[in-house]
């Protein structure tokens, strides 16, 4: 099992979960984060510190969709080990999910 950022992630990019986890596993873009599915050590200490519940195992069904997505961009953008502010579109977008049509490709900045 591993763990999975979904799209309500989309334009919050909260980055508490960041902060806990101990192997790094967290990659920034421009408006979301995502997890390297064979990073992860399947800890869970990441699911209860995202303030929006943007984080599930990938044996949830909201995770299905988001798998691949998350995999694909770990591989191209750069590690985030540090807690960062949220977007200032946190607030506005927190709690909306079916945001993907939002979703950017474009890396963040990292580290």
């Amino acid at each position: 099992m591993t763990f999975v950022v979904t799209d309500v992630c989309i334009k919050c990019k909260y980055t508490d979960c960041v902060e806990v986890c101990p192997v790094d596993c967290f990659y920034e873009g421009e408006n979301m984060l995502v997890i390297h599915p064979d990073e992860c050590i399947d800890c869970g200490v990441c699911e209860p510190e995202c303030p929006i519940d943007a984080i599930v195992p990938d044996s949830d069904p909201r995770a299905d969709k988001f798998l691949e997505l998350n995999r694909d961009y770990s591989e191209q953008w750069p590690v985030l080990t540090r807690k960062k502010d949220p977007l200032p579109t946190a607030e506005e977008f927190k709690g909306i999910d079916n945001k993907i049509e939002q979703f950017s490709p474009n890396p963040g900045e990292g580290d």
